[in-house]
Formats: structure tokens, sequence, C-alpha cells
């Protein structure tokens, strides 16, 4: 395949041009690359290598002006704002910028297009005076300052530029438009230079003029690549910049138009693949390459082309290991480095300016790769300490002094890097992130655990924080962390981290850009979905769309043309094409797939051989674990019989045997993070052990009103005495957890208040026992070792001479919850029959023990439905039975005792394996 540079050169030298005086003009610097490495291929001996430019080296060097980054433009902009604005309407910087970045972008298209600037601000003007919404005589004062803005335009535009010419600096269009005065005297002093232009597509008028003048002046020569099907064809957007230069251009009229060609008609292999997300495009590339690096395809005639910047990672890690030879263009942008993460966690942590932290920020911030190691000791790690500390103190908050007095005195400055406030100060913030990059890297090279990626990132990161402290010293315009961290995004978004590589050896990976008038024979190009390529309708400017046209200025629709021409250059010499695009459907870019490949199968050129990839996904039969009780399975529930097994952990077993294996067999246990938010168990706790402050005291006694009223004026202490115990440094003075406190002490004095209201009706209470603790043991015949069931009863008292075992239960708990029919089921459902499983428990314990005499009553009471009282446990006869025994006597409890050895047995039966239960 003899590619466009190649056919261009065989051309000049068949023109006996002296090449090494030539001065090679073209879109990109990387087609410059792959020129000089076509010289060599048309020379017979040695030469000076020419003048290569890209066409912005060119025309800066034309226009004498020095380019300024984007950043750097917005706080002259801004110089010029305040210059012109009265002070109390000046807005600040961070607010500016929010709008400047557009105004940015429209004096550089009116520069570039070179719109007489007067002409289109009046224009402006005039139109928003028309457009206002206001039917009132009298302006209102939002209007008077609207339209004021779209006056100031003119103004805001004439001193910008002036500065910027004084300096002898510029933005793109500015140098463009400079490029442009200056060419006639670029002309008379460059006589004998001759300039090849090659591979240009759309122009702006800046370089049309200048092309143009270069031409009529016999001192260049230009060679278009554009084919014939496009060009012949009106209405192809392919061609439709190329249609216009050589229909308008006067140069045109009297000389060749260079070159058409007939490629695109060439035989061509076109596969349209259709393939969810962005990662199922990255593995599909993958398996192309490791296909063509099997079949021996020389892969330096193979590009991948990448729609989408962030699939570059992806693919890189996709590529077969066969693959040693890789060429990277397009650069990564530094927003996709890892350690972006993590000054987007700082930023965000500290430009509100907060005096304490929220712990998920602390915990992200510690916890993040970069600085984990950071806190590295020996054996420890001060960075799970300190979530380990705020976990079990249950810290929502935490102050700088507060985490450095988690650390020892070397990590204590660490610490003051990543939390001593910032104090809305920007260049403490700037301090702050360049030294924690040098610690950073210190760790790392002590370590030996730095290589060359971890190097480069910290290194362009520091370059970044480098760059913004200088913009901040001599402009001294950013008064806030939150302007700050604009202006960084702003970097973050432009800056990019480049990869080495050789040039012109294996693999080429790049964006559509990049490929400016290179030629492969297979190209592979992702992400050709509408939305990305073309990318569609957006208006990010303050010209309106009809004053665009009004002017020639370039709307969507050119660079959808811009787009489509790319896309088909692409296909015009290469021999097998690869065009993937995303099947799902994305909510912000849409998901279909694009326009150019409809428009490829409707031009009928060539066949497009279509398919869809979806990814093998296994079919996972739905299977409920079985673990077998093997030796040591075995001897750890003998642990568990001798230490005793709890009414509680019973009834997990019956709700799921797997869970209790996880718990009590393996010790699992479920994480606890930080209650934000008072956990409902943390509220029954807090019930429970202020009742057992109350009452603990009063055993053997009866109760009394003194008694109840003595509670009732200690609850709000006891309680919050109880909250600070259990809910560690949490907060419950305001919001949810303030209300959750209130709760409790109404549960506990609507509780006394009944006990009160029983007195008063002439009943008698005596307490027995209070969160009393028991074990007792069970013997079964089919084992060979005793099974311990031990519990805490959280009272038990004689009500008017009757004994009750009493469960106390913070959340609702119904009547129909503590009754059954059959024995049986005791076992089997958790759901209805684990609350009487658990009081009988109790009642059978505490008989055991000979601590109570039967008959009793056992039940619950409910605070969540303390007016239904006491909810005794029932037997009933049939499901529809109202009747129903609720004394338990020496019959009820040997019932009881035959379906707990059953569970017991079932547990401990080295046959019987652990089964998990199908849970709604």
């Amino acid at each position: 395949m003899e590619s466009f540079i190649q056919a261009v050169l065989v051309n000049l030298k068949s023109k006996n041009l002296n090449l090494e005086d030539l001065h090679f003009i073209l879109p990109s610097k990387r087609a410059g690359t792959f020129l000089k490495h076509q010289l060599s291929s048309v020379l017979n001996q040695p030469i000076f290598s020419p003048h290569i430019f890209s066409i912005e080296e060119f025309v800066e060097e034309l226009s004498g002006l020095k380019s300024l980054p984007n950043s750097e433009l917005l706080f002259k902009l801004y110089e010029a704002y305040k210059s012109l604005t009265n002070k109390s309407e000046t807005e600040s910087f961070e607010l500016f910028s929010k709008w400047a970045q557009i105004l940015l972008q429209d004096f550089n298209e009116i520069d570039r297009y070179l719109v007489e600037h007067e002409k289109i601000f009046d224009y402006l003007s005039a139109i928003k005076e028309l457009d206002h919404w206001s039917l009132e005589s009298q302006q209102t004062d939002l209007i008077k300052n609207h339209l004021k803005f779209w006056r100031k335009l003119k103004d805001y535009y004439l001193v910008f530029t002036e500065k910027l010419l004084e300096s002898k600096q510029g933005y793109q269009g500015l140098i463009y438009r400079e490029a442009a005065n200056n060419l006639e005297y670029y002309i008379e002093n460059n006589t004998n230079r001759k300039h090849i232009f090659l591979g240009f597509n759309a122009l702006n008028e800046s370089e049309s003029r200048i092309i143009q003048g270069l031409l009529q002046s016999d001192l260049a020569n230009i060679y278009w690549d554009i084919d014939e099907t496009f060009i012949e064809d009106n209405i192809h957007d392919a061609g439709l910049f190329t249609r216009q230069h050589k229909n308008n251009w006067n140069y045109f009229k009297k000389n060749p138009f260079n070159w058409i060609t007939t490629h695109y008609n060439e035989k061509k292999n076109i596969k349209a693949v259709g393939i969810p997300k962005l990662i199922g495009q990255a593995k599909y590339i993958g398996q192309i390459l490791d296909k063509l690096s099997k079949n021996n395809e020389k892969l330096t005639n193979v590009a991948v082309v990448l729609g989408e910047e962030n699939l570059l990672i992806p693919v890189i890690n996709s590529i077969p290991k066969t693959i040693t030879h890789i060429n990277v263009t397009m650069g990564l942008p530094l927003r996709f480095v890892p350690l972006a993460s993590l000054f987007e966690l700082l930023f965000s942590t500290h430009k509100n300016n907060p005096e304490k932290y929220y712990y998920k920020d602390i915990v992200d911030i510690i916890s993040h790769p970069s600085i984990y190691g950071l806190f590295q000791l020996e054996s420890t790690n001060y960075s799970t300490d300190i979530v380990n500390h705020i976990q079990k103190n249950n810290l929502v908050y935490l102050t700088p002094s507060n985490l450095k007095g988690l650390v020892d005195e070397p990590n204590q400055n660490i610490i003051r890097l990543l939390f001593n406030s910032w104090k809305d100060n920007p260049k403490t913030a700037l301090e702050n992130c360049s030294q924690l990059i040098l610690a950073i890297k210190d760790n790392l090279t002590k370590n030996k655990r730095l290589n060359n990626l971890e190097l480069e990132y910290l290194y362009r990161f520091n370059t970044l924080f480098n760059q913004l402290s200088e913009l901040n010293s001599n402009y001294k315009y950013l008064d806030s962390v939150n302007a700050l961290y604009g202006i960084y995004k702003e970097l973050l978004n432009t800056e990019t981290l480049d990869f080495q590589g050789e040039p012109l050896e294996g693999l080429q990976i790049m964006g559509m850009l990049e490929s400016r008038v290179l030629d492969f024979e297979t190209v592979i190009i992702s992400s050709v979905n509408e939305g990305i390529l073309p990318s569609g309708k957006t208006n990010n400017s303050f010209i309106p769309f009809d004053v665009k046209i009004e002017n020639n200025l370039p709307t969507f629709k050119e660079k959808d043309a811009v787009y489509t021409y790319h896309f088909y250059r692409l296909l015009q010499r290469a021999k097998n094409v690869y065009i993937l695009y995303n099947t799902e459907v994305d909510a912000l870019k849409g998901g279909e797939k694009s326009r150019f490949i409809t428009q490829l199968e409707v031009e009928g050129v060539h066949d497009i051989e279509h398919s869809i990839i979806s990814p093998e996904v296994p079919a996972i039969e739905k299977k409920l674990k079985q673990i077998t009780k093997t030796n040591s399975v075995l001897e750890k529930l003998k642990q568990l019989s001798s230490k005793g097994f709890s009414p509680s952990s019973l009834t997990n077993y019956i709700r799921n045997p797997i869970d209790f294996y996880y718990e009590k067999i393996l010790g699992i246990k479920e994480f606890e993070d930080v209650e934000e938010n008072i956990a409902a168990n943390t509220l029954g706790s807090v019930i429970h052990d202020t009742l057992e402050d109350f009452y603990k005291p009063l055993e053997g006694e009866f109760l009394t009103v003194e008694h109840l009223s003595t509670f009732k004026a200690n609850t709000k202490a006891t309680v919050t005495k109880h909250f600070k115990i259990l809910y560690k440094e949490g907060d419950f003075t305001k919001g949810k957890n303030l209300i959750i406190f209130k709760i409790a002490q109404r549960y506990i004095s609507n509780f006394i208040n009944s006990e009160i209201e029983n007195l008063n009706n002439g009943n008698q209470i005596k307490i027995i026992a209070i969160e009393t603790e028991e074990d007792v043991e069970l013997k079964i015949d089919d084992l060979d070792f005793s099974i311990k069931l031990t519990g805490k009863v959280d009272r038990i008292d004689q009500f008017n001479g009757v004994t009750r075992v009493i469960d106390y239960k913070s959340g609702k708990v119904e009547q129909n919850k503590v009754e059954i029919v059959d024995w049986s089921d005791l076992t089997t459902d958790y759901d209805k029959y684990s609350k009487s499983f658990q009081i009988l428990c109790y009642a059978y314990m505490m008989h055991r023990k000979n601590k109570i005499q039967l008959p009793i009553e056992a039940g619950i009471v409910s605070f969540k439905n303390l007016n239904a009282g006491f909810l005794k446990f029932g037997k009933k006869e049939s499901a529809y039975s109202r009747t129903k025994n609720q004394i338990i006597t020496e019959e009820t409890l040997a019932s009881f005792e035959i379906e707990l050895k059953k569970l017991t047995l079932e547990i401990c039966n080295p046959n019987i394996d652990f089964v998990e239960k199908e849970l709604d």
C-alpha cells in the first residue's frame, strides 16, 4: 500500500524539487514524524532534513506571538474584565471563570474566522435588546445588567487583545488573526521558500487566506487527500470542505486541483460489530489483535483509533502479551490517572472549610492506595488502626487533633498534610498538596516500590500544582479554595500523560484527530456511536446559531462534517476495517450506532458484515449451600456446646443454618460500620439497661408507686448515661438521633405509667429477678457429650401471686407471634414462632434451676405495642380456635423439651449437614 505521504514525496521528487529546502506544513506533529520516516524511502542519498511544521507551529511563527495556556488566558481576561467593571459589580474569579471559558471560545472562533469584532458584538447586543423578556417601558435592574453585559463584550475583547498584543502573547484565534495580517510581510521576506501543504480538509478563514496567499505568490503547493467518491457527490459531508475550496478559491480557476484519488472504491473487508459497554470493546480489540499477531500481520500497518479517550487504559490492558511494540499517540488525560482521585477527595473534603471531618471522607482518604502506605510502621498500619478506632468508638465527625492523637509523632505530619484546615486559602491548599506529593514519592522510594509510571504520575501532578502556584502568585485572584478547584479542574482536563514509544514500529494506538494524513492497512475504530462519532449537536457558545450562519462561523454541522471526513479518510486506503460500537443505551450519550455505519450501508459501495457480540455469561444455577460436618466442625460444635447455646443462637439456626455456621463455627461477625443514626439494637439495649438500673435493686421486693415515681424522675438521666455508654462518642443531641433518644425516654416512661396504673388498680407486683443469667445442661441420649443452654432473662416477677417470665422487645410484637398450634412448628418457622421459642427457653431454664415454681406465665412486653399489655404465650388446639391455654405447666415444658432436644441434636448430629434455607 502506497500511503498518501509517500505518494506526495514521490510526486515532489519527480518535479526535481530539492526536498531539503522545502517547508512542509501538516495538520499535526504526528504526521511530521511519519513524513520524516517516508523521506528515506524516496531518497538515494543523505540530505539535511527539510523544515517540517504542524499548522499551529507555522502560524505561530508567522504571527510573532507566543501561545498561552487556557488557564493563564482566564486570568488575563479577568484583568480586562476588572478594569472595565465597577468594583461593586465585579464578580469573584470563581463566578467569572464559569462563563469566561465560553467567552474565550467565542473570541477564539471570531478571530480564527477573521470576523469583524465590532460588527458581530454590536449585532449581538442589538439582538439581545430585541429579545429581552420584559414588556415594561421602564427596564428593571436585572434587565439593565443583562443588556450591559452584552454591550460590554466588545470592550472586553478590545482591552483583552490589546494587552496580549503588547506582551507579544495570544490565544489560538488571535495568533491566527495576526498571522493572516502579517502574511504580506512574510511573503515579501521569504520569496525563496517553497511551502508544501498536505492533507488538509476543513480550514478556518485565517488558514484559508494564508494558504491562498502563498499559492497565489507561487510560494506553495497544496496536496489534498480526497477521494473521487466524496468530492463528486454534492451532498457527501466527507467532501464538503474540499468542494468549497475547489469551487471558491481563485487559485484553482487557473491551476489544477491536487489530488483526487480512487482508493475508496477498492475492495475492503468492513465489519461493523456491536459490543456492550467500553470494557467489552476493549476486550474485543484485544481478540482482534491476538488474531492478527497469530496470522503474522505486520502490526506497523495496524491502527487502533479510539473514539473515547477513557478507553485507552482498558485497551492497553487488553493487548496480548505477544505484542511487545506499541506506540500510543493520544496520551492519557490526567483526570484518569489514579492519583487524580486522591486530590478530588481532598478538594471535596476541604472546599467547604469544615472544622470537623466526616468519618467517611477520612476513611476514603487514608484508605486511598497512594496514602495507605504512608502510615506503615513495621508490622502495624496506622491507617487500619484509625479506621478501627472510628468504628469502635462510633465517631461520625473528627477534628485533626483527634486524628493526630491516634498516630505516633512521625505520622502526625501526614495527618497535618491531609487534614489540617486549608482555611479557604488557596496558597495553603497548594503547599499541602505539593508537600503531600513529595511525601508519597519519598515513601515509595524508601520502600523501593517506586516504578517509572508512578514517578511520572507524581511528576505531572507536581508540575500541575506548580503551575497553579505560579498563577496564584502572579495574579492573586484566587480568593477561595472553590476558585482554586475550578482552575485545577480546568488544568486537569487539558493536561495529558504522554507515553513514550517507538513511533514508527509496532501497533499504533491513537485518537481520531491523531490519525490525520496517516494510512494503515488494518484499522480498528471504537465507539462509533451517535454522540461520539459524530459528537452531535452541542452549543457551548454565547453566539446564537443564526448569528454564526450570518458571519460564516462554524456550527455543529461543520464539526460533524470534519469527523465525517476523518472517518472516511481512514477507510480510503485501508483493506480491513473493524467498526465497533456500543450496543448498550447510555443515559447521556445515547446508545444507537453511528449514522456513519448506516451511511456506509446506504451508499452500497462496500458490503458491510454485521455482527453483535454478546458476552458469554454462564447460567448460574441457584443452588442452596450445603456444608458437611467435618471433624473440625464437630470439634467446634463440642466446644460451643460446653460454652452454651443461647436462645437467640438457636433461633438463628432455625432461621438459616448457614448463618449459624458462619457466625458460630467460622466466627464471622457482621461488619459493624459507624452508627450514624442510632440502630434498633442500640435502642433496645438502652431500654434494657435503663430498666435494669431501675429494677435490679428491688429484687425480692414489692413494687410501690413511690419506686416508680423515682424511676420516672430519673428516666432522662439514666437513658442519657446508657446512650453515652453504647453510642460511644456519637451525637444524639440533634436530628434523627435526638428523636430516637426521645423515643427511648417515652417508651420507658409509658412502661412505668402502665406499672403505676396496675398498682393503682389494686394489683400487686413483686420483683423476683432482673437480667438474671442462667445455664442448664441437656442430656441427649444420641450424643456422647452434654449440651449447655444459656441465656439472660429480662425479668421474673409475681403479678397478684402468679409468676411471670418476661422478655422485653423494643420492636412491635403482636399477640399471635407468641402462640402456637403444633409443637413441631417451633423449630421450623422462624418468623412466626421465634418469639415463642425464646420465652419458652427462658421459662425452661428458670424452672430447671428451681428459680420458679410451676404453673407460671411467660410472655413479652412490646414497647411499640404497650397498649396490648403483657403478651402471654399460649397453646391453641387449632389454627381457628379462639381458646388457648396460657398457663405453662410441667406438661408444657416437657413438650417443649422434646422439640428443644430434637433441634440441638440436629445441630450436633454429624450426619446432618448445614443446609441453607431460601429466605424471602
